[in-house]
């Protein structure tokens, strides 16, 4: 089956497909041998988070003094 990539890096994957997996939003993307691999992923509201302060170099311990921080009584 062929899939079209857009000027915009979109491509639709062909409802057969797509039929063939449980419904997902979410696919993990990786290369291998050249090729393209798609993996449906069920992501969590919480890992969108990790992912993120995870990409920006973000550690639990720097969220940790944050919040002690912010929790501190302000003369």
């Amino acid at each position: 089956m062929l899939a079209k990539l857009t000027s915009k890096n979109q491509i639709t994957l062909p409802k057969a497909i797509v039929q063939q997996v449980e419904p997902t939003q979410y696919f993990e993307v990786q290369i291998e041998n050249g090729r393209i691999m798609l993996t449906p992923m069920r992501v969590q509201p919480a890992d969108l988070v990790r992912n993120k302060l995870a990409a920006l170099g973000i550690s639990e311990t720097d969220v940790e003094d944050a919040v002690a921080w912010a929790r501190q009584e302000r003369a």
